[in-house]
Formats: structure tokens, sequence, C-alpha cells
């Protein structure tokens, strides 16, 4: 039982960290092709593995609610973002609120990875 909590705690920790650096990995010039490649990751198990698993799919979400399961805990949303909003604020935020500022937020990142790796790099070369 023990080694399901650690596992659990591992996978809060890797979405945490996920999130937080498709959010801020743009911000620095060090860490912006790896955060294109981020997004891109993202992007094709959302979209791609969306096509069979249903879109905005996300295995660690997955695997976290097969631990939570097995922990006991039910009735898991489909979106680690949704529960841990839901946690912080003792209340059930509207599923499609939580998924549309998501998305929103997502897209934002992602345009501005890809105007950061792309089409400002090939302005300052010309």
């Amino acid at each position: 039982m023990i080694w399901l909590k650690v596992l659990d705690s591992f996978f809060t920790l890797l979405h945490v960290l996920i999130i937080g650096f498709n959010l801020l990995g743009w911000i620095w010039p060090s860490t912006r092709r790896l955060h294109l490649y981020a997004v891109l990751i993202t992007a094709a198990s959302w979209l791609l593995l969306g096509i069979w698993y249903g879109i905005g799919y996300c295995p660690i979400t997955d695997w976290q609610w097969q631990v939570k399961t097995k922990l006991g805990e039910n009735n898991l949303p489909d979106s680690f973002i949704k529960y841990q909003v839901d946690t912080f604020t003792g209340t059930s935020i509207d599923a499609g609120l939580v998924d549309s500022v998501t998305a929103i937020s997502f897209a934002v990142v992602s345009v501005l990875s890809v105007y950061l790796n792309i089409l400002d790099r090939k302005k300052q070369r010309g």
C-alpha cells in the first residue's frame, strides 16, 4: 500500500513538472527548444492518442488514476487539472471551464513556442 502512495506522489510531481514546464518553459532561451518538444508531445497525446482514447488523453493521468483506484478513490474526473483544482478549492469546478482554460493556456504557450523557436529564429538569421 505504501508503494502505491509513493507512486501516486510521483505521478503528481511528474504532472506538476510537465504542466509547469509547458506553461513557462518558453520564457528562457536555453529551454525553448525543449519546450517546443514538450508541447508537441503533449499535443500528440491529447490529439493523436485522443483519437483512440478520447481528446485530451494523457497516459500519465491514466496510470495515476489506476493507482488512485487501487488506493480506494473513485469517481475521478477525466482531467488531472480538474482533480487538483477541485482538491485545492474544496469545490467541484465545472469540467468544461477547467478544460477551456487548460486548452486556451496550452494554445497560447504553443503559439509562443512556435514563434520563438521558428519564426523569431528566422527573423534573427535574416
